[in-house]
């Protein structure tokens, strides 16, 4: 049996590149609850089946742009609608109407009961911001800065590229190279000398088609097999495990 590769000294790393929901803060069940509630509804007035799972979730949303994740959803379901524009309003039967709706229950809930970073992920921040390795955070989420901000973590990292980026500059989703090769040339790290952070499948595959050295999954529910067959070359359950 293959042995289990050690933890690595992330004090030493040329740059560390966090994804955030799920890794750095618990807003992915936020996220979840969010999106149950808007797909719940649409799969009900729609008469679409089966039902929406949590395994749905994993397999066709987390990791991945909004718009990107409602549409890899319907597919899945063999249903096809009109993509929309970004400014269509919640109600819209559009995919970009119905993410607007997942994005306002997710908002919704962030102003309302706030959010706090996991005890291990900050403890691993200020480990590394104590030893000077530059950090950034890779998230397909348009509301990371807001979610950085309520977490009290925006300062510990020079690069965000976030779904807002990804927008703007026509970054492919999760999981394409993009969003961490971007990030890694914006710190002014090699992609080989680079760390990445991920809880999604589709992250981790992100962060190794990029061509990181090293590529940690963080188990919150994907399945550790899952995170290493898609390019995970360790995977931990809390970052606490990483503080040395």
């Amino acid at each position: 049996m293959p042995e289990t590769p050690a933890a690595p000294d992330l004090s030493v790393a040329a740059g560390v590149l966090f994804d955030l929901d799920g890794v750095l803060t618990p807003t992915a069940e936020v996220h979840m609850r969010a999106w149950k509630a808007v797909f719940d509804e649409v799969f009900a007035a729609w008469g679409i089946t089966p039902p929406y799972t949590d395994a749905d979730y994993f397999a066709y949303v987390d990791g991945k742009k909004r718009y990107d994740g409602v549409a890899s959803l319907l597919h899945s379901r063999n249903v096809e609608i009109a993509w929309g524009s970004v400014d269509d309003p919640p109600e819209a039967d559009t995919i970009c109407g119905i993410g607007n709706r997942k994005n306002a229950a997710f908002a919704t809930a962030l102003r309302r009961d706030g959010i706090a970073p996991y005890p291990g992920s900050l403890a691993l921040l200020e480990r590394l911001r104590d030893a000077g390795v530059p950090m950034a955070v890779v998230s397909s989420s348009k509301n990371a800065e807001e979610v950085l901000a309520a977490a009290g973590i925006r300062d510990f990292f020079e690069v965000v590229v976030d779904g807002v980026v990804a927008e703007r500059e026509h970054l492919a989703s999760k999981p394409a190279a993009d969003v961490f090769r971007v990030g890694a040339e914006r710190l002014g790290v090699a992609a080989a000398d680079a760390v990445g952070v991920e809880d999604a499948v589709s992250g981790v595959a992100s962060a190794a088609a990029a061509g990181y050295g090293t590529v940690i999954g963080v188990d919150r529910g994907a399945g550790a097999e899952a995170l290493r067959a898609h390019g995970a070359t360790i995977v931990v359950d809390d970052l606490a495990g990483l503080v040395s």
